[in-house]
């Protein structure tokens, strides 16, 4: 059975723990995040610990440092993901492109488009909607 453990700290201690891990050549697996109940940011990164994952968790904080110098896509990724579906800013990340959203959406606004399948389906055929 694979261990789960949830860690809180602040964000000064990213980067020290990122460089620790990778140090100590632990895997990041993940970076997650998702707004609160308060609605603010919560971000954790995910780490591949023996034969379990330690969670280190920042909650409420917009603006953190990136872990790209050090774990190269593995976080950059992520964090560019984040940028754009939540208000975060990892501060020294480029984020000049977008990585998944058009550059026509907000950052940070999470918009997800939802469109009818049969307009879909228009769309692919050079229809028109009717």
């Amino acid at each position: 059975m694979q261990e789960y453990k949830k860690i809180e700290i602040t964000k000064d201690q990213i980067v020290p723990i990122a460089e620790k891990m990778r140090k100590d050549g632990i895997a990041l697996a993940m970076i997650h995040g998702f707004i609160n109940d308060e609605g603010k940011p919560n971000v954790s990164y995910e780490y591949e610990v023996g034969n379990g994952i330690e969670s280190y968790t920042v909650d409420g904080e917009s603006v953190l440092p990136s872990i790209a110098p050090i774990y190269d896509l593995g976080a950059e990724w992520p964090e560019r993901e984040l940028v754009e579906l939540m208000d975060i800013t990892f501060e020294g990340l480029d984020t000049s492109k977008r990585l998944f959203m058009p550059d026509s959406m907000l950052d940070g606004q999470g918009q997800i488009i939802v469109t009818p399948m049969d307009e879909l389906i228009d769309k692919a055929h050079g229809k028109k909607g009717e």
